[in-house]
């Protein structure tokens, strides 16, 4: 089955040149797009896309909203959110990982880049493993995360699982990890899913927002 993804942006441009993009890609299907959060927000409930790339600034209720609004509806198969930013560093990204966002691009990455970063989210595999979003959350990270408490589920992490938990905050793939620890990207996967589980969190982006917070890994 092909990735479904839902373009949600106040830019007609945008969502006609990301969706003429996504939709010449043989494994991927645009299913729709929305000119305003809140046209989003129900669109996505009735069309239950694989991914929702959201722009942070539209009118009627910005991005940050909308995504909060469908990733607190808990849908099943949870849908993944990309939001969509023009600035290196934006004050909404901090709020969109700890939320639950999959992840976040440049709407000027190159078009291989967000090709790629769809295909990622979708699968559930990472943040977003590109440069660029190393360079955000570490900067985020330093400027505003404020330090916190790690919770007592932490210490019942295993080595190996903190291991992991930490590789994941450093914006690695299964992949990239299974290759780092010499284990199969299988056992991998088994790791990152009782991670979740033990920390109680959503996704991987609030993995690492939790490692960063917690000082589990620094910025850098």
């Amino acid at each position: 089955m092909p990735i479904t993804v839902f373009i949600a942006d106040d830019q007609a441009m945008v969502r006609q040149g990301f969706g003429a993009l996504l939709a010449a890609q043989p494994d991927i299907s645009v299913v729709g797009d929305a000119p305003d959060g809140k046209t989003a927000v129900a669109e996505v409930a009735r069309l239950r896309p694989d991914v929702v790339l959201m722009d942070v600034r539209m009118p009627e209720m910005n991005g940050l909203d909308a995504a909060e609004r469908i990733l607190a509806a808990s849908l099943d198969p949870p849908i993944r959110v990309l939001m969509l930013t023009t600035f290196d560093v934006d004050d909404y990204v901090y709020r969109a990982l700890r939320m639950g966002a999959s992840g976040f691009m440049l709407k000027d990455a190159p078009a291989d880049e967000l090709v790629r970063a769809v295909r990622v989210v979708a699968r559930g595999d990472a943040l977003l493993a590109p440069t660029v979003t190393r360079r955000l959350i570490s900067d985020v990270v330093r400027r505003r995360m404020p330090q916190r408490a790690a919770p007592a589920a932490l210490a019942a992490l295993t080595p190996r699982e903190r291991e992991v938990l930490e590789l994941i905050a450093r914006g690695m793939s299964n992949s990239e990890i299974a290759e780092a620890l010499f284990v199969a990207e299988q056992t991998v996967k088994t790791h990152v899913g009782k991670v979740l589980s033990k920390l109680a969190l959503r996704d991987r982006a609030q993995a690492v927002v939790l490692a960063y917070e917690t000082g589990v890994v620094t910025p850098g």
